[in-house]
């Protein structure tokens, strides 16, 4: 696969790895040697990265996955913290740590990692697609819970463990709430390191889609994203706000706004190509999962 610069006049950024091809931007967390765990510059990045995604017309859809096959993020990297560091916060750490990137002086406007990690908190409304290479515990949930579809390895494991270390784990599970059953939230949660989750059991969960070899990960996303991609974009992007404020809103409320988002996602000339298929039969081959 050829791969392209994200944009010409911006070089990938030190702890990501992007590319776009075809309409599909491919973002790799590149720190595989703390697996792939984020540290304030990443942080940074990806806030960056994702306001330049949202202004992009030439990127579609997003594939996230990590760099090597052991991981694919372990949430927050406290490698880089002392006791010290930690004691002059002057306040509780939050769930995956503190970093300057988060500091404030005021509770009230204290920032959580969540509002640089995750694609929709940062206002990307593109269909992101999560490849899980491996690890995925702590932090990372915060990725998977604004990913639109996610697709594992069949190595790949689940697992949180912010209560083993007398942390509470309260975003993480507040983000799989919306993909998996209360009880099994639960399980993952107050288990801690203990236990881990496999592929196949978050496939059964619901927390992933699809499971694949290690080694068709990256062909299996690719697939998935290059499908969404060749869509017209207006309406794959209402359909995607409409499919997240049904799930974040009460139904009468979300079926308030559904008028305003057909006439916003309806674009007259790919309509018109679309029906002009349909009458000539030119239906997609489609594949049962």
């Amino acid at each position: 696969m050829h791969n392209t610069p994200l944009t010409s006049k911006n070089a990938a950024p030190a702890t990501l790895q992007v590319s776009v091809d075809a309409g599909v931007a491919w973002v790799e967390l590149n720190r595989p040697e703390v697996l792939n765990s984020f540290n304030e510059t990443m942080l940074r990045e990806l806030a960056d990265l994702w306001a330049r995604l949202r202004v992009d017309d030439e990127v579609r859809v997003v594939v996230v996955t990590g760099a090597g096959e052991k991981a694919f993020c372990t949430g927050y990297d406290r490698s880089g913290l002392d006791d010290a560091d930690d004691a002059d916060d002057g306040a509780d750490d939050d769930a995956d740590g503190s970093a300057a990137v988060l500091k404030a002086s005021s509770p009230f406007l204290r920032a959580d990692v969540g509002d640089f990690l995750g694609p929709k908190s940062c206002g990307l409304w593109k269909p992101v697609v999560a490849a899980v290479n491996g690890i995925a515990c702590g932090g990372a949930f915060y990725l998977l819970g604004e990913a639109d579809i996610i697709i594992a390895a069949d190595h790949a494991t689940f697992f949180d463990p912010h209560t083993t270390f007398g942390m509470p784990a309260v975003f993480e599970p507040l983000h799989l709430l919306r993909r998996m059953p209360l009880g099994e939230v639960l399980r993952l949660t107050l288990l801690g390191s203990a236990e881990r989750m496999s592929a196949q059991r978050a496939l059964d969960v619901g927390l992933v889609s699809e499971v694949v070899p290690g080694d068709q990960l990256r062909s299996a996303a690719g697939a998935v994203a290059a499908t969404i991609a060749a869509l017209p974009p207006l309406a794959v992007q209402a359909s995607l706000r409409a499919i997240w404020i049904g799930s974040e809103m009460a139904p009468g409320q979300a079926l308030g706004v559904a008028h305003a988002l057909v006439a916003a996602g309806t674009d007259p000339a790919a309509l018109a190509a679309g029906q002009q298929a349909f009458r000539t039969g030119g239906r997609p081959r489609w594949r049962l999962r």
